[in-house]
Parts: C-alpha cells; sequence; structure tokens
C-alpha cells in the first residue's frame, strides 16, 4: 500500500511538473484553421510542397491520419467553434453560420450582435456588428487568460469574421476581419476594444491588400497540376467579367474598380494577405514575448471560396494549396525568428470538407446529384395540409432541418404527431436517406448509431423539431463549384498536424475527433478545460 501511495504521488508530482515545465516554454500558441481544408490534400498535392511547410509540420510534429468531426451540420462557424471550445454545437449553440431563431422567429447569424459598433467601419455597418455572444461556452483561448489573470493575450484574425471571432472567444483581446468592396481592410469592433490600434490603421492605410489586384496564374506549370481536372470544364463558376473559368486571372481588371478588394477572397492573394496581417498583429502585439502563453488564432478562409467557386477538382484549388504550404513556411520561418523555435506549438486543421461537384460525379457514375428544398417544403406541406389537416404549419425549412410553429398545436402530444407524420411522409422522399424527430433525439440513446452525429449537432432551442439527410453526394447548392455540411467522410475528415514545444515526432491511425484539440492544447498548458468541452486528451502526442 506505501508503495502504491509512493507510485500515486510521484505521477502527482511529474505530472505538475510536466504543466509547468510546458506552461512557461511554449510562450505562443498558434492555431491554424483552413477553411474547407479536404484531409487528401495533404495527400494529393504533396509533391508539390516544399518540405518548410505541410512537410516540416509532418516530418518534426505529430500528425492525426483518422481524424473526424463527430457532428453534422459541418459548416464554417460550427467548425470553429468546435475546434477551440473542444465540444460539438449541441453544447456552444452555434448551430451553423445562420440559423432559424423560433423564438424571435427570425434567421440569425452565428457572428451577429446589434448590441456592439463596427471599428474601421460606420459604426451602424453590418459588417462590424459581430462579436462572440452567440457562442455558449468558453475556448482554450479564454480558459488561458482566466489562467494568466489576462496577462496572456488572445488575437484572432481571418478573412471571415466568425473565422476571427470565435476561435478567439469571449475574452480576446481582439479579434480582426477582412471587408472588401471599396475598403480593402481588417475591421473589429466594440465588443473587444474602443478604437482600432494604430498598427492595425497603419496596415489599413498601406498599400498592402491594393498590391494583391494583380494577375493571378499558377505558381508551377500548370502542365505539372496533373492531380487536378482540365483547367477549362462545366463544373466551376470563374468570375463575373471572364468568360472561361481557366488561367491566368487578371484581377484587376476583372475588379469591378480598381479598390474593389472583394474579389481577393476567392484567391490565394487572400491567404498572402491574411498572413501579412497575422505577422503584424505578432510583432506589435508582442507576442509570445513573456512569461505568459499567448494565443493567436488564424484562419485562412480563402480555401473555402475558391472551393466553393471552382470545386474541389479545380487546377484553382490545387494552386491555391500549393501556394498555402508556402505561406505555412513563412509562417514558421517568422515564428522561428520572432518567437523562438521550441517557444510556440502549433496545430493546423480544418473546420469542414467538401464534396466533389456532383454533376461531376454523376458524369462519372457515380450517385450524386442536386436536392430542391422548396419543391420538398411544398410537398410536405401539401401532405401535412391534406392528410393531417395542419394547415401553414411549417415555419421554416433550414440546415436540413423543419422547424413548426408551435402555435398550430393545441397539446404536445398532437406536435409528437405531427414530428412523426413529417417523417413518415420524408422517408418516402427521394434523395432523402434518414430523418430523425425532436421527440426520438431528446429521448433515444443514439451511441454508435450513425444518428450520433447529429444527435451532437442538435441543441434543444437552436435546432429544428424534424432533421431529415440526404443520400450521399446530393447538395442543395448551385450546379458548380464544391460545398458541405453533411456527416459523410468527405465533410467530417479533417487534416491534423500538431508541432512544437511539448509535441511529439510522429503519426497515428488511430480515431480521433476535432473536440479532442482545445482539451490536449489545455492538457499542454496545465490550464482548466473550457468549460463545455466533451472531448479528450489526446495523449499521444504530448511529450
Amino acid at each position: 500500500m506505501k508503495f502504491k501511495i509512493a507510485v500515486l504521488l510521484l505521477l502527482l508530482v511529474q505530472t505538475q511538473l510536466f504543466a509547468q515545465d510546458n506552461n512557461q516554454s511554449t510562450k505562443l500558441v498558434v492555431g491554424i484553421v483552413v477553411d474547407q481544408m479536404r484531409y487528401d490534400y495533404l495527400t494529393k498535392f504533396e509533391k508539390h510542397y516544399s518540405k518548410d511547410g505541410f512537410q516540416r509540420l509532418q516530418r518534426e510534429g505529430f500528425e492525426m491520419k483518422n481524424f473526424h468531426f463527430d457532428y453534422v451540420p459541418t459548416y464554417t462557424g460550427p467548425g470553429h467553434a468546435s475546434i477551440f471550445t473542444g465540444t460539438s454545437p449541441m453544447n456552444h449553440g452555434i448551430v451553423a453560420n445562420n440559423w432559424y431563431d423560433k423564438f424571435g422567429k427570425e434567421s440569425v447569424y452565428c457572428a451577429s450582435d446589434s448590441e456592439v459598433n463596427g471599428l474601421g467601419v460606420d459604426p451602424e455597418d453590418r459588417d462590424g456588428k459581430m462579436s462572440p455572444r452567440r457562442m455558449l461556452t468558453t475556448s482554450f483561448a479564454d480558459q488561458n487568460r482566466l489562467h494568466t489573470q489576462f496577462k496572456g493575450k488572445t488575437i484572432g484574425v481571418s478573412i471571415k469574421d466568425r473565422g476571427a471571432i470565435l476561435p478567439a472567444g469571449h475574452t480576446a483581446n481582439a479579434a480582426y476581419w477582412f471587408v472588401g468592396g471599396d475598403q480593402g481592410h481588417f475591421i473589429s469592433s466594440d465588443f473587444y476594444m474602443d478604437a482600432l490600434p494604430e498598427w492595425v490603421t497603419n496596415f489599413n492605410a498601406s498599400n498592402t491588400a491594393k498590391s494583391y489586384l494583380k494577375t493571378w496564374d499558377t505558381y508551377k506549370d500548370i502542365s505539372t497540376y496533373i492531380e487536378s481536372g482540365d483547367d477549362l470544364n462545366n463544373y466551376e463558376h470563374g468570375f463575373k467579367g471572364k468568360k472561361e473559368a481557366s488561367f491566368p486571372y487578371d484581377l484587376k481588371k476583372l475588379a469591378k474598380k480598381n479598390d474593389d478588394y472583394s474579389i481577393l477572397r476567392p484567391t490565394p492573394y487572400g491567404n498572402d494577405l491574411l498572413l501579412d496581417f497575422a505577422k503584424e498583429a505578432i510583432a506589435n502585439e508582442n507576442l509570445g514575448q513573456d512569461e505568459f502563453t499567448d494565443v493567436l488564432t488564424l484562419s485562412f478562409s480563402s480555401t473555402d471560396y475558391v472551393g466553393h467557386n471552382f470545386g474541389v477538382n479545380s487546377k484553382e484549388i490545387q494552386d491555391t494549396y500549393v501556394r498555402l504550404d508556402r505561406n505555412v513556411a513563412d509562417l514558421l520561418s517568422y515564428l522561428d525568428e520572432k518567437v523562438g523555435k521550441g517557444n510556440y506549438t502549433i496545430f493546423l486543421t480544418a473546420d469542414h470538407g467538401a464534396v466533389h461537384v456532383p454533376q461531376f460525379l454523376k458524369d462519372e457514375k457515380i450517385p450524386a446529384g442536386y436536392f430542391e428544398t422548396d419543391e420538398m417544403k411544398k410537398a410536405l406541406e401539401e401532405h401535412l395540409r391534406s392528410n393531417f389537416n395542419l394547415d401553414n404549419a411549417i415555419e421554416s425549412i433550414y440546415n436540413n432541418q423543419v422547424f413548426f410553429d408551435y402555435s398550430k398545436f393545441s397539446s404536445y402530444a398532437d406536435f409528437v404527431a405531427a414530428q412523426n407524420e413529417a417523417k413518415h411522409f420524408l422517408l418516402q422522399y427521394k434523395n432523402i436517406d434518414k430523418v430523425y424527430t425532436r421527440e426520438s433525439l431528446e429521448n433515444s440513446d443514439f451511441s454508435g448509431n450513425p444518428a450520433e452525429l447529429v444527435l451532437r449537432g442538435f441543441h434543444q432551442k437552436r435546432s429544428g423539431d424534424v432533421v431529415y439527410v440526404l443520400d450521399n453526394s446530393f447538395i442543395s447548392y448551385s450546379r458548380k463549384g464544391s460545398t458541405h455540411g453533411s456527416g459523410n467522410n468527405y465533410d467530417t475528415q479533417a487534416p491534423l498536424l500538431m508541432y512544437g514545444n511539448g509535441i511529439k515526432a510522429g503519426k497515428t491511425y488511430n480515431r480521433y475527433h476535432i473536440p479532442d484539440i482545445a482539451p490536449t492544447i489545455s492538457a499542454l498548458l496545465g490550464i482548466e478545460l473550457p468549460n463545455g468541452a466533451t472531448g479528450t486528451v489526446i495523449s499521444e502526442v504530448l511529450e
């Protein structure tokens, strides 16, 4: 017994020393999210990558080769929130990018906040009225702020507002996002501060954004890009003002006017611009320069815009990742210089994957297609009216969820009966694979069942009353470009590369999930887990 007690005490002391040592030496945590990055982009384009970008993270860090989201829907807002809070939408409440608020009877956006004003734009401009208030749990960055008595800083940056705001959490010193149009600069809101710092104002006043209004041609000879489809095909949107979606793209010419910076979003130059800004944040905020761990959240959004515009099999997406690899190498070199190799910890993951353009799959004889939500809604409404004596009962259909008008039901039993009637109808509807009711999601155990993903994405107050799942590779989207949102592997499998202080070199094929990232970083830093975390510590990556 004495021996067992001594061993336990020794393990406890070692654990405390481990946390203390790593918390002291990890001066900066950089959480990188690559929007819409499929796992296979690491392998598919690997021969085009340099040894100093993705391959350095793989070679000197730890790679997860079987890493997944454990919920649906797989969208940008829920993805970013889940990565940094260590839990799923059922807890953090970011159930989609936009969702129907059945109490306010309106659509709401995951980062919108009418009570704050924008900085760097007109105070009443919607682009600036943003904050993390709709996220119901803390992030690991919040916990680090609490742990260090707010001496450790948190800065979030992204092209997208939600990509900057949700990862940085509620206590961030700042979150910055990009606005296009005739402004072309980074903004924030007074949720974080009273005015933009001088360095941000100076960056916005520079010609950095304008310098990227130039020709986008392939980084390497396009003939070497054999890992993607033909440059000219029928599966891409392209840019307004250019007849064909093929290289090269004269962005300055394509812009409506020379200061229309929105065109940078669906190009790799959006990533370049973001990295330029992130470097300024590191330097001017002195991130990683004292004994208190700082956090930088960095979300590369342009990859998502390119994927939606051109599709996952396009030359444009391949070139974007070849260039992103150089961005990663540039960032690592900068961190080595500014913070010091061995003083920072990085992870790189994605907020979701993406499906091949369904029309392309159909042309290759793979089951795929398009689903017309409006047609289904009309059919369901008619069925409920004709066969269930229920008129105008559907308030909205959002994110593959049916929202009922509760005033139409005189009892809870009638409400449950309507759910089951809708389920019965939808299960017979073409290209709907599975259907779940609110009643079943709230009262059934779906452990180990495909419905478990739906349950983890289901928030009792924010989700709908009937949830339907489409057939594989069927989407409600335009006929060109790629999208995401399902629970299929092309949407759920994500890369995870971890590197730096406290991280082993190696790889694993064991299955882990997105909510495991935040607990792992928390364990590395020796801080409390985010308050809603449900993920587990990935112990095999930690030294």
